[in-house]
C-alpha cells in the first residue's frame, strides 16, 4: 500500500515565531523503542509548527535516512511514522528558545533527570543525544566524545550524535550519515528481533 503523504503545514510568520518562545512540543514516543533520539530543546520554528527538527536546513531527517533508520527522508510533520521504525524523539529541555545557548547548566542537568525518568518508563534500548555540548553539560562528562558512551541511563545504552542544526558547520552530510549509521548498526546488533523496516546498510 502506498503511504499517505501528509500536507505540509503553513510556514510560520515572524509573529508566529515570536509567539513560540517558551512553547513545548509533544514527544514522539512509545514503549520499547530501539532508539529514542533526544534533541537539546525546540527552536522557535519547531515550536511554531509543533514538529521536531522542523527548521529548514536541519540535517536530522536526512541523517536518519542516510544512517539507515528510515526507507525515505521523512518530513518533520511525518514524525509519527518514526514509531513504525521503532524510533522516537524527545528533548532534554522542553521550552523553546531562539538558540540552545540560552539554556543554562541547571536546565540541562534537570533535563537529564527528567530524561532518565522517561527512559525508565518507556524502556528504549538506546538513547541518542543529538548534540555533544549539551550532553557534556547535562551529563557532566566534559571529556565525552561522539559515539557510544560507557554509562547507561535508566537501563538504556547512551550514544552521542553531532548536532544536526544547520548552524553547525563542523559536520558535512557524510559525517552525519556515518555517525547515524554507526548507531543504526549498534542498535541492530543489540536487538535479538531487530526492526528491518529501515535500511540495513
Amino acid at each position: 500500500m502506498k503511504p499517505v503523504t501528509l500536507p505540509a503545514p503553513p510556514r510560520p510568520s515572524k509573529t508566529d515565531l515570536e509567539a513560540a518562545v517558551g512553547r513545548t512540543i509533544p514527544d514522539c514516543i512509545a514503549p520499547d523503542l530501539d532508539v529514542l533520539f533526544c534533541g537539546i530543546n525546540p527552536g522557535l520554528y519547531s515550536a511554531a509548527t509543533g514538529h521536531h527538527f522542523a527548521r529548514p536546513g536541519n540535517r536530522f531527517w536526512p541523517a536518519l535516512y542516510a544512517g539507515g533508520f528510515t526507507p525515505r527522508i521523512l518530513k518533520p510533520w511525518e514524525e509519527r511514522e518514526l514509531l513504525d521504525y521503532k524510533c522516537g524523539v524527545t528533548n532534554l529541555v522542553d521550552r523553546a528558545t531562539v538558540a540552545a545557548a540560552e539554556l543554562n547548566r541547571e536546565e540541562l542537568r534537570a533535563g537529564r533527570v527528567r530524561l532518565e525518568r522517561k527512559v525508565r518508563r518507556y524502556r528504549p534500548r538506546f538513547v541518542a543525544i543529538v548534540g555533544i555540548g549539551a550532553y557534556q553539560t547535562a551529563f557532566e562528562r566534559r571529556q565525552a566524545t561522539l559515539g557510544a558512551q560507557t554509562e547507561r541511563l535508566g537501563g538504556a545504552a547512551v550514544w552521542v550524535l553531532p548536532n544536526t542544526s544547520g548552524l553547525n558547520a563542523n559536520h558535512r552530510p557524510a559525517d552525519f550519515a556515518q555517525a547515524f549509521n554507526a548507531l543504526r548498526r549498534a542498535s541492530l546488533a543489540a536487538n535479538p528481533k531487530p526492526n528491518l523496516r529501515g535500511r540495513t546498510s
